[in-house]
């Protein structure tokens, strides 16, 4: 029988304290996975840095330890940030099977490649060490994941054509965007007959939380089913996609994807149509496309949270504020710099850029949220 195509993203898991990602809510996960293993589905997607370097542990205690190593599937990223020689890479494997438990991957990808880190990449030979780990039975399938253009990707898959699939960020709002490329890249890996595994199909939770005009679209399509789901159906419903990774953090939102991916029916072309039309009133009214991901955080020596502030400042764009003058956000973000640096702090190292997966001008974008509320 074929896999159910929704995957559980163990990247935004639920959390104790606010302020601390590591610090993860393992009974409230341990009743997610188990409404998630319960409803058929079993693929879970973890890596090093998730969840302030707390995932791998997390699915060891929720998952590994719990279920016998055959119901499920687990897929794991070697990311160019944490080794710097060929023996590096045996050691963060090494780490990865101590920390998940679990003897070997289902799923191992080469991950979050762009122009920056393939060099990297090629320089250690990244790609036929993964396949070594195959043929020692420690890995079942070799892939990696993409973050670049439709050029660079015709050129990893023409050059590694072993690769068994590939992972893109595919989604709706970001199907025609000049960044991302969603469409051009997915059509590169349908011409190199890759199997696509989709991540951010609800860009980090921004097309879960689409303006009024977007929803009353949505809910007059279909009253029944959540905004969210439009995103996650619209990703499943292309061709050659094998799977589409949620990211999950609460028990409501487990309850709801496995709800309508239980039993997946494809959008129809008119209910594309109307994705595209969601996707325009959205960007219109969007100021910064950030899902997120939370890649720029870890490294930040001002200890700026990057994705709650961007957050914060979309919500403050889309509001009248020559009415209202002040909103809610604004305490908001008073609140989190008694615990964070503020924008202001921002030394412009360029650390965040360096590893955004949406190429975000971070330092700049900076400059505005701190024009904003920094007064």
């Amino acid at each position: 029988m074929e896999p159910k195509k929704l995957g559980f993203g163990l990247m935004r898991l639920p959390v104790l304290d606010p302020k601390n990602a590591a610090s993860v809510d393992i009974e409230q996960l341990k009743q997610m996975v188990d409404l998630f293993m319960s409803r058929g589905f079993t693929y879970f997607d973890t890596a090093i840095m998730y969840n302030g370097f707390a995932s791998q542990r997390a699915v060891k205690e929720a998952l590994v330890d719990r279920y016998p190593r055959e119901r499920f599937t687990l897929a794991t990223k070697l990311h160019n940030a944490f080794f710097n020689s060929m023996e590096d890479r045996d050691r963060v494997f090494n780490e990865q099977l101590e920390q998940t438990g679990a003897g070997y991957f289902d799923y191992y990808l080469v991950h979050g490649i762009e122009a920056g880190s393939w060099p990297k990449y090629e320089k250690y030979d990244c790609f036929n060490w993964v396949l070594e780990k195959k043929t020692q039975g420690l890995v079942k399938h070799a892939g990696f994941s993409f973050h670049d253009t439709p050029e660079l990707l015709d050129q990893i898959l023409t050059k590694y054509p072993e690769m068994e699939f590939v992972q893109l960020q595919i989604n709706y709002l970001d199907w025609e965007s000049e960044w991302i490329q969603s469409r051009a890249v997915y059509e590169v890996a349908r011409r190199h007959n890759k199997p696509i595994i989709v991540m951010e199909p609800a860009k980090g939770g921004t097309l879960a939380n689409v303006p009024a005009e977007a929803k009353k679209l949505l809910k007059e399509a279909e009253p029944d089913l959540s905004v969210a789901s439009w995103a996650i159906r619209f990703a499943a419903s292309q061709p050659g996609v094998m799977m589409v990774l949620s990211g999950m953090s609460t028990l409501d939102q487990v309850e709801d994807n496995t709800n309508y991916m239980s039993d997946f029916r494809p959008l129809t072309e008119a209910e594309i149509r109307l994705t595209h039309r969601v996707a325009e009133i959205i960007n219109a009214q969007i100021a910064v496309p950030c899902t997120g991901c939370s890649y720029c955080t870890e490294g930040c020596p001002m200890n700026i949270p990057i994705p709650k502030y961007f957050s914060l400042y979309n919500e403050d764009m889309r509001e009248n504020l020559a009415q209202k003058g002040w909103t809610i956000n604004f305490s908001n973000y008073a609140n989190l710099t008694e615990s964070f640096g503020k924008a202001a702090d921002c030394i412009a190292c360029g650390q965040c850029e360096s590893v955004c997966p949406q190429h975000l001008p971070i330092i700049d974008l900076m400059k505005k949220v701190s024009a904003h509320f920094d007064h």
